[in-house]
């Protein structure tokens, strides 16, 4: 389940990332940059390219083998890059959480990806990998990824100062959570 594709919305699948998508993600990134600027850590020139996918997805990957994260692309019906999304610091045991992280392409955006998408990773974490509870953040004006959120069944619960580094400064962020599930931790 967690390694199929899962068909979205408007021609676009979810699936696993995998490393010969290095080329789509940089291309995906470098139109999106100034885009997600505001919502992004500062990156070096060398993050959009190629090779600097190849290093970021080798890294995401060797993670996913370890279970920390579970990294997924979002494509077209060319299979193109178009988004992508993230749990990360997946932990086990009586926890059963993870940390949401997503992004859409720019040229996609505003069509209801990141909701379909993230709905879809939802399911898949409660049902492929147990966990019992997702967290997200936004800075306090990504006012579309907080409804993207909200949709999704995210509970707003707090705001923590100075939280990531974002955009070139420490930035507050808005923090949700959603409880996926209340019964005891499978497997």
């Amino acid at each position: 389940m967690i390694d199929d594709t899962h068909p979205l919305t408007d021609g676009v699948g979810l699936r696993p990332a995998a490393l010969g998508d290095a080329e789509s993600f940089a291309e995906a990134y470098t139109r999106s940059r100034a885009y997600m600027r505001r919502w992004e850590p500062v990156r070096p020139d060398t993050f959009y390219t190629v090779d600097g996918q190849v290093r970021r997805l080798t890294g995401l990957l060797a993670d996913r083998d370890a279970g920390r994260v579970m990294p997924w692309a979002l494509t077209d019906d060319q299979d193109r890059v178009v988004g992508a999304v993230t749990l990360a610091s997946i932990e086990r045991g009586p926890f059963r959480n993870a940390r949401l992280g997503y992004w859409i392409d720019v040229g996609r955006a505003g069509r209801g990806l990141a909701t379909a998408a993230v709905t879809r990773v939802c399911e898949l974490a409660r049902d492929g990998l147990g966990l019992h509870r997702i967290a997200a953040g936004t800075v306090l004006d990504n006012t579309a990824s907080q409804r993207v959120l909200a949709k999704c069944g995210f509970e707003f619960y707090g705001t923590a100062p100075r939280y990531l580094h974002i955009d070139g400064a420490w930035q507050d962020h808005r923090m949700f959570q959603r409880i996926l599930h209340d019964g005891p931790p499978q497997g």
